[in-house]
């Protein structure tokens, strides 16, 4: 799917813009996702990515310009809205805990009670369930992990990030923002990873890959954002580039024309 697709976007951001003082962070960017593609967005430091990132995901409010979910325009005023509207975040701190099972850490701060009064009273966790449940929705997405009773501790780092994309996809997220997914991780892992990502088409899933590692962005993504000095300088199919025509885009070494 492409930007030009007939497709309804399932998320929209027109002409944002953000300033901190006298830089400006965004400069009129416009983007849309499509369901179930995954967009890679990129550039240098500084580009404007993160800030952008963080608007998608409710952490951050823009100055101007308008966001819209499913045609509809909105407001976030935190990220718990943006969650609400389906869209999750999963930073490079992963937000996991080692000494809990993975069960445990899928329902970190959305654990399940058992039913009935005693349940109620004393919130006793219905471990038998959270764990019934994290079984089926690994199943689904074909995700392979050990013993759901291990601790994420024990887990390799792919398996750890692996959980925590799962996790943000099994809440009912239609949209997953995915910041540096494959940073520090060992080929075998990063593959792990990859492979999962691109599964998520299959569930309609539309993933932001944000990542510094071109030869990983063109493996996954369908389309390709490239950010440069807060502003939208390409965007197009991730077929139609290979790695040193995006190196030359991020960095500005060939002259284009900002993506409409």
């Amino acid at each position: 799917m492409t930007a030009g697709s007939s497709i309804e976007p399932v998320f929209e951001l027109r002409d944002i813009t953000k300033t901190y003082g006298a830089v400006r962070a965004l400069r009129s960017v416009s983007l849309k996702l499509l369901p179930g593609e995954v967009v890679g967005l990129v550039g240098d430091n500084g580009a404007g990515k993160s800030t952008l990132s963080k608007v998608i995901s409710g952490t951050i409010k823009p100055d101007a310009g308008e966001i819209r979910v499913d045609g509809r325009a909105t407001v976030f005023e935190t990220a718990v809205d943006a969650r609400m509207a389906g869209i999750e975040t999963v930073f490079q701190t992963l937000a996991v805990v080692p000494t809990l099972d993975i069960p445990a850490n899928m329902y970190l701060g959305r654990e399940e009670i058992r039913k009935g009064f005693l349940g109620k009273l004393f919130r006793l966790m219905d471990r038998g369930k959270m764990q019934r449940d994290a079984e089926e929705g690994f199943r689904k997405l074909g995700l392979k992990l050990p013993d759901l009773r291990t601790k994420v501790g024990a887990l390799s780092g792919g398996q750890r990030q692996a959980v925590a994309i799962a996790r943000a996809v099994l809440w009912g997220s239609k949209i997953v923002v995915l910041d540096e997914p494959t940073a520090a991780l060992g080929v075998h892992q990063t593959e792990m990873v990859l492979s999962f990502i691109e599964r998520l088409r299959e569930h309609g899933v539309t993933v932001v890959f944000i990542s510094h590692n071109m030869q990983n962005v063109l493996r996954v993504a369908d389309r390709v954002v490239v950010m440069r000095l807060g502003q939208k300088v390409f965007e197009g199919e991730g077929a139609s580039l290979d790695g040193a025509r995006l190196v030359s885009l991020i960095t500005g070494a060939s002259e284009v024309q900002a993506a409409p």
